[in-house]
């Protein structure tokens, strides 16, 4: 594949993400990992040509998805499988913030995306490059919400999908997956045995790997996050950003974003301060925050009801853990029911109905508040990564019902 002649996006190459390797590579040859260190691949574009036409300005007219960031998405607008993505609300919680003594809280509302999750975006960035490849079958992991949004921009581009799933997914990702037609594979164990099985078959059945940060494209979907802050909050950025982190795709997409919107000059150098919430049943991230350390360490006996963040290792923890360490921010965990009642607390004052993913970052913004680390009048967007209905097993726990 090469880019179109005239294509609104400027995607130039790829490169290695690992600090001290460097290696750069043809996008439209390129393995899933790099070929000399097995790390992550990104992205790379040409900022000074997509800077001439991404203002601000100029996005009123566009599509009303994520594709409006053309410019800096790995194909253009009228080449992408997409059922509709992005662009989801961000919502001024008033009443919960006030409980909180916070004026300025915004929940960010990723249930509102196709198949209920923030995975849409990071799924349909990826199915598109992987059709555009000539890719017959997409594969991977997932702990639920991936596998659901994997299956239906499988079925709108036209390309066969397996998805490995843990036994114990919450029932609406295995029935939304098959009802896609996806081949889902249910695995005894956690999502790292089933990235695992994916690994084990990918090259004996000739299937495209999609698992996250194991190909370039689902954190270039995802990074939308951030291009759709700053559209939001008009050319700047909230204080502080909390983002529930299993994988922790969406939290290093958005701070990639930040890096292309200062480069184009569309920013400057402040950041928002990055906060990762994971449930104390598996949380690697924070343990390795505490720690000072470079990357995490394998989480033994993960267990939460958030089943998102169910992810004992990250393949991108060292790039979550630079965001964090760069922007002043930290790492925080949450207990299962500390989730669950902020859940119940977000729907009662908010209408919000919300995954408990998005319940744990609401405990993050408690606990940080507690600590006396956010000022009153600080701007804080806390993701909710999914709809409550895709969680009715944890709603029934968290309503005693």
């Amino acid at each position: 594949m090469s880019a179109e002649r005239g294509s609104p996006s400027t995607l130039s190459h790829l490169e290695c993400s690992k600090p001290g390797c460097g290696a750069t590579l043809d996008y439209a040859t390129a393995p899933n990992l790099c070929p000399a260190c097995r790390s992550p691949l990104l992205a790379r574009y040409d900022l000074a040509a997509a800077r001439r036409t991404l203002r601000l300005a100029a996005l009123p007219g566009r599509s009303n998805t994520m594709w409006r960031y053309e410019e800096v998405l790995p194909c253009a607008a009228a080449q992408a499988v997409s059922l509709g993505e992005g662009r989801t609300p961000l919502l001024h919680a008033e009443r919960y913030g006030e409980r909180l003594g916070l004026a300025n809280l915004y929940v960010k509302d990723e249930g509102a995306n196709p198949t209920g999750s923030f995975k849409a975006r990071g799924l349909s960035a990826a199915v598109s490059m992987a059709r555009a490849l000539g890719v017959d079958t997409i594969a991977l992991p997932t702990a639920g919400n991936a596998g659901g949004a994997a299956a239906a921009y499988a079925a709108q581009a036209g390309l066969d999908c397996v998805v490995a799933m843990p036994a114990d997914t919450p029932a609406a990702n295995v029935v939304e997956s098959r009802a896609f037609g996806a081949d889902v594979r249910l695995i005894d164990g956690l999502i790292s045995d089933c990235g695992k099985f994916i690994a084990e078959n990918v090259a004996r059945h000739g299937w495209y790997e999609v698992s996250t940060l194991k190909e370039p494209y689902r954190i270039e979907g995802k990074k939308t996050m951030g291009y759709e802050l700053w559209e939001e909050f008009h050319g700047g950025l909230p204080d502080v950003i909390v983002y529930p982190t299993g994988g922790g795709v969406g939290l290093i997409g958005m701070w990639k974003a930040f890096a292309e919107l200062e480069a184009m000059g569309l920013i400057g150098p402040e950041r928002p301060r990055m906060i990762a919430v994971q449930a104390a049943g598996c949380a690697p991230i924070v343990q390795a925050f505490e720690r000072g350390a470079a990357t995490s360490e394998f989480w033994q006996g993960a267990a939460t009801v958030a089943s998102g963040l169910r992810v004992p290792k990250a393949l991108g923890d060292f790039l979550v853990l630079d965001a964090l360490y760069a922007s002043g921010g930290e790492a925080v965990a949450a207990e299962d029911e500390e989730l669950l009642e902020a859940c119940r607390g977000l729907a009662r004052h908010e209408g919000i109905f919300a995954a408990p993913e998005g319940g744990a970052g609401l405990v993050a913004v408690r606990k940080i508040v507690e600590r006396g680390e956010i000022g009153d009048d600080d701007s804080v967007v806390v993701f909710n990564t999914g709809s409550g209905y895709k969680y009715l097993e944890a709603w029934q726990r968290a309503l005693g019902s």
